[in-house]
């Protein structure tokens, strides 16, 4: 194991940067391998108060179906560096790391997903949809992206502007200041118009690989209309997209296993991946 590397309960942690925000917790499946990859994204409107420990549970459920897990942090808004335009490259940066972490762990790199709860799901998205990024954008880190098999987007605030405005919303019913989309961007749409287009999903379709969007009923910090309208305008621009909805879930079900989103959760890795099920 490398000077960056920590091993504790069969969970090796493995830094794929410098800052201590970066790095990933890898689950390794019992046998012989190479594994297929599914990099699991936590939400929490990107906020620092939020962490990967809240995926755990789901990391190693799939771990014990014979699917690695690469469960990653990343610096959030809050945080030195986090928000525009730290938040994505960190992303952008641990998902290129599963070329370095297959040289010294059983890993296929051809079959790799990745996995987003809320904010974690626009990311996921994200990272399938970066190598539509202009040449000179901030944002583009790679010529080479990884190539992904798929990805699932677990109540993902998939549409920046939509989420941006229904915050909005919010505010103006509530007479709070809250908005983390906002944050996230440094700015209303109308004031920063490119970091929009560049870091929301929505304004980068089509993407061109599978992409399943599970999505409660009863969600009430991400409405299921964002997932909803992201799934017509995929289909429009010719995406091979599923929305698949849970109508006894909210938000914060989608991540436990042991549920019916859980079955419906796995069921689509494993189509994506390419097991047999």
């Amino acid at each position: 194991m490398g000077i960056n590397t920590t091993e504790k309960n069969n969970v090796i942690r493995i830094a794929y940067g410098t800052n201590e925000n970066q790095f990933g917790d890898l689950r390794i499946p019992d046998g012989k391998g190479p594994f297929p990859v599914a990099m699991i994204i936590h939400g929490g409107f990107w906020r620092e108060r939020f962490d990967l420990e809240q995926m755990n549970k789901m990391a190693e459920a799939f771990t014990a179906k014979g699917i690695a897990t690469w469960n990653v942090e990343y610096r959030r808004v809050g945080q030195e560096g986090g928000g525009w335009p730290g938040t994505f490259l960190d992303n952008a940066a641990a998902v290129d790391h599963i070329r370095v972490l297959t040289k010294s762990y059983p890993l296929d790199v051809n079959r790799v997903i990745t996995i987003g709860h809320s904010a974690g799901g626009h990311l996921a998205l994200w990272l399938a949809a970066r190598h539509k990024l202009s040449a000179n954008s901030m944002l583009q880190t790679s010529e080479h992206p990884l190539p992904l098999k798929g990805v699932i987007s677990l109540a993902g605030a998939n549409d920046l502007e939509m989420m941006h405005d229904i915050h909005q919303w919010t505010e103006t019913l509530f007479g709070i200041v809250d908005n983390p989309t906002r944050d996230l961007l440094g700015g209303k749409p109308n004031e920063q118009a490119n970091r929009y287009k560049e870091g929301s999903p929505y304004e980068l379709l089509p993407i061109g690989i599978p992409l399943v969007l599970i999505h409660g009923s009863l969600d009430v910090n991400v409405p299921i209309g964002l997932s909803e309208h992201f799934e017509k305008e995929a289909i429009k621009e010719g995406d091979s997209i599923t929305l698949k909805i849970i109508p006894t879930a909210e938000h914060f079900k989608l991540i436990l296993p042991e549920t019916e989103s859980w079955l419906v959760l796995l069921e689509s890795a494993n189509t994506l991946l390419g097991n047999k099920h």
